[in-house]
């Protein structure tokens, strides 16, 4: 086993997420010790932090780490795949837009929206199957409300 220094370990650390479902600390040591990089636990909780890393819901309610998007076009595949994926409904009402998705996935949804930087919106709240998105105008709810059915028919 070897030491490894903090930018190849935390440059293995993303590939590792990029392979494997990651769901405790403790699971990307034994993954780092298989790789032949021994860590202990404190270590990886200080690279959780300085790569701030993410967890996401799986499909089946898990938590799993995630380096978080840097690219603006993975997080519109992300997005439009998660919407594709989870879309329940949908609705607007004056500068407020509401989105319905399957249990677990009104976070993200509401982090990948943010991330996205739309001009229309001021801001969202996402709760378990939720997610709220707050717009500038009617207009700007109305517009968010056609971007987010067009990504919802997409995946149809």
């Amino acid at each position: 086993m070897e030491f490894m220094r903090k930018q190849e370990r935390q440059k293995l650390i993303r590939q590792i997420l990029q392979d494997n479902n990651v769901y405790r600390q403790e699971d990307l040591v034994k993954l780092l010790e298989q790789q032949g990089v021994w860590v202990t636990q404190a270590t990886i909780s200080r690279d959780v932090k300085d790569m701030q890393l993410i967890k996401l819901p799986t499909l089946n309610g898990e938590y799993v780490y995630s380096v978080p998007t840097e690219k603006k076009m993975n997080t519109k595949k992300k997005l439009a795949k998660l919407i594709s994926d989870t879309y329940v409904f949908s609705n607007c009402h004056r500068d407020l837009c509401l989105i319905k998705v399957l249990p677990g996935n009104g976070p993200i949804l509401a982090s990948l929206i943010e991330q996205m930087k739309y001009e229309q919106v001021f801001a969202t709240m996402g709760d378990d199957n939720t997610v709220m998105i707050f717009a500038y105008s009617a207009k700007a709810a109305e517009e968010m409300h056609e971007i987010i059915l067009d990504l919802a028919k997409k995946g149809n």
